[in-house]
């Protein structure tokens, strides 16, 4: 390790040489530059007699510091001062081709007398005279001498502001009534700031209000302003026409190329005859981005009703690359590294088939007495791994029922500290049928048999076991990765009886249910809250395999204690697992900026000896503060937790860095 960090050095060494050298060559600001730290986008390009380089200085008294920006924001001139133009005629028109853009971004702002002028010294540039020749030979005049300066002078005059404003039905032309179009849709009353932008933002209010109440063709049909300059009064009226109330129409699925259309069209829970709803349309493109084998999605309504009064949808699906190969890594400091491999092909019979290989590698800690004090000391038994193989077969016939094909094989020890911990090999195959109801609820039931052994403190379990898994998954989230609105509940209910082959009775029962809050309408604040619970019944605690007993603690259950060391202690004080659980979570996710936010947190947990949890029982609690850089791929998390009630050996902070948020 050692070594490769030397080479590394090493090879780095010519570039921060290159650097340090620039540094020293060039003057403060721009070894800064060098770097991209020092501005440099204000900095005109050097003076030479190829091209006109230039400044630019917006002079617009005592406008808002918005305003400032939004002009800026829309001049050329100025967002390609850093690319010269070759002559004064080309210098000229830019400026020219600036005015559209600028008086627009003063109408938007509402100031509807607002004037502009550009100029180099004297030669000057107004709206509606050509003087594009003198302002092309002032420019020229500073070829090979200086940069050329160029002011935008802008006046925006007195802010205007709305008068009368009058929404009107475009068949009848009479005015909405409040129970037709709700004023707070409209947003526009006498004596707000007359601004084109809020105007544009009001029409689109408006037809988003009706077309959520299935009338897909709602618009404006008319607007008519009146301008009094004298008065600086503007008053509106807009004529809607909110079209006829209609229904979804035929779903016509084009493509893909490499899979049946009739998987995509599995997906999309729309009906002909439905209401029509801007958010069932939302919901299918999510819904259809759930196949593996689907790249692109396109979701077009059509411009006209047909013959039922309903409106067609169609879906232009195009297929994504077939194979896919990554890895994943995470690592806290009680628990250690673990990495993982995997491999998937999206389309392997041509029929959207997914089939993903994964293959996970971690270090087992010790329970013989031992500790592994340095990587020198790892033997081969301290390595633990898991093979896993998963197989879906989407749309059986069509239909919204899926075939899950489960394969699983494990090798793993827990425990290395006071705690205690197990040792399990098992193998574990499933195979189960679920079916989608909607975008949000699905089920399903399968068969699944399990053989293995584990070995802990209560002794040694070889078992077998034979059930019928039944689960189901209820999810109105925003997002996989970093949901910020919905509820999520997912709840499995599995009996291994004994007249099936098992060799114990056993029924396992979890639930985990978890919601979100954005406090704010961007989602900068919003509030995570979890409960898992869990139930083993049938079978003695000595009598059930120590893996598929509950425990607390690690990071994803109570934060700040090591992983599987909460619950029932057996002998020499060692935990040994409970035939019930309870854990809950709260997090207020604060994101700083667009790619930075910190979240505290707080956990709460325990395992019981009873098959139902005991509220009256010690939960052990931690709290802790996190940190997210947020990535397209979801939020790289960081998560530093304490125990509030440690015990003797617990960790006084444990660090945990992953992928995704911690529920």
């Amino acid at each position: 390790m050692r070594s490769r960090s030397r080479r590394l050095f090493g090879s780095l060494i010519p570039y921060i040489l290159a650097g340090a050298a620039l540094a020293v060559t060039c003057g403060r600001a721009e070894a800064f530059d060098f770097f991209g730290l020092f501005g440099s986008e204000d900095t005109p390009p050097a003076v030479s007699t190829d091209a006109l380089a230039y400044t630019v200085e917006f002079d617009s008294g005592d406008a808002d510091k918005a305003l400032k920006t939004a002009l800026k924001d829309a001049s050329s001139l100025y967002r390609l001062r850093q690319d010269a133009p070759p002559d004064g005629d080309s210098l000229a028109r830019r400026a020219v081709n600036d005015f559209a853009p600028l008086v627009d971004t003063l109408w938007g702002a509402g100031y509807y007398d607002a004037t502009v002028e550009i100029a180099i010294g004297t030669a000057v540039l107004r709206i509606g005279q050509d003087e594009t020749a003198a302002m092309a030979r002032a420019a020229e005049s500073h070829r090979g001498r200086t940069v050329v300066p160029i002011t935008v002078r802008v006046v925006p005059g007195p802010l205007f502001a709305l008068g009368a404003v009058a929404v009107l039905e475009a068949a009848s032309r009479r005015a909405f009534a409040p129970d037709e179009l709700p004023a707070k849709v409209i947003g526009l009353k006498p004596g707000d700031p007359a601004r084109s932008s809020d105007l544009k933002a009001a029409q689109a209010r408006m037809i988003d209000y009706f077309r959520a109440r299935s009338h897909p063709l709602a618009k404006v049909a008319a607007i008519k302003p009146v301008v009094d300059h004298a008065t600086h009064m503007m008053d509106l009226t807009l004529v809607l026409d909110p079209g006829p109330r209609a229904g979804f129409g035929e779903v016509t699925v084009n493509g893909p190329q490499e899979f049946p259309s009739s998987v995509v069209r599995s997906f999309i829970y729309i009906e002909e005859g439905d209401p029509y709803s801007p958010k069932a349309l939302a919901d299918a493109r999510e819904s259809v981005r759930q196949i593996p084998a689907l790249g692109s999605i396109r979701i077009r309504e059509a411009t006209k009703l047909d013959r039922n009064g309903n409106l067609p949808i169609f879906v232009d699906a195009a297929d994504r690359l077939p194979y896919v190969v990554g890895f994943a890594a995470k690592y806290s400091t009680t628990d250690g590294p673990a990495g993982q491999v995997y491999w998937q092909d999206r389309n392997l019979f041509g029929g959207a088939e997914s089939l993903r290989l994964e293959g996970d590698l971690f270090v087992n800690p010790r329970n013989n007495g031992t500790r592994l004090a340095s990587f020198r000391d790892l033997k081969f038994s301290d390595l633990g791994g898991r093979f896993k193989a998963s197989f879906v077969k989407p749309a059986l016939g069509g239909s919204r029922n899926d075939l899950l094909i489960d394969a699983l094989a494990e090798n793993m020890r827990t425990g290395g500290d006071r705690f205690g911990g197990y040792s399990s090999r098992l193998a574990d195959a499933t195979v189960a049928i679920r079916h989608r109801f909607d975008n949000t609820f699905s089920m399903q039931i399968g068969a699944e048999a399990m053989i293995g052994h584990t070995t802990d403190v209560l002794g040694k379990v070889n078992y077998t076991l034979i059930g019928i898994p039944i689960g189901a998954i209820y999810d109105t989230t925003d997002s996989k990765l970093d949901p910020t609105r919905g509820l999520r509940i997912n709840a499995s209910f599995t009996p291994y009886p004994s007249f099936l082959g098992s060799s114990l009775d056993l029924v396992v029962a979890k639930a985990q249910a978890s919601t979100y809050w954005a406090i704010d309408e961007d989602a900068r604040y919003v509030l995570a809250a979890r409960v898992r619970i869990g139930s083993l019944s049938g079978a003695s605690l000595v009598e059930i395999p120590a893996n598929l007993r509950f425990y607390g603690g690690g990071g994803g259950s109570v934060r700040g204690y090591r992983y599987q060391s909460l619950g029932p202690r057996g002998p020499f004080g060692y935990v040994v697992g409970g035939r019930s659980l309870l854990e809950a979570s709260a997090e207020l996710r604060i994101k700083i900026t667009e790619t930075i936010g910190v979240v505290p947190f707080f956990d709460a947990g325990n395992a019981f000896t009873s098959s139902l949890p005991k509220f009256s029982d010690t939960l052990q609690m931690s709290a802790g503060l996190g940190l997210r850089y947020y990535t397209a791929i979801g939020p790289i998390r960081l998560d530093v937790a304490a125990p509030l009630n440690p015990r003797r050996g617990d960790k006084p902070v444990t660090l945990y860095v992953s992928i995704g948020q911690s529920f």
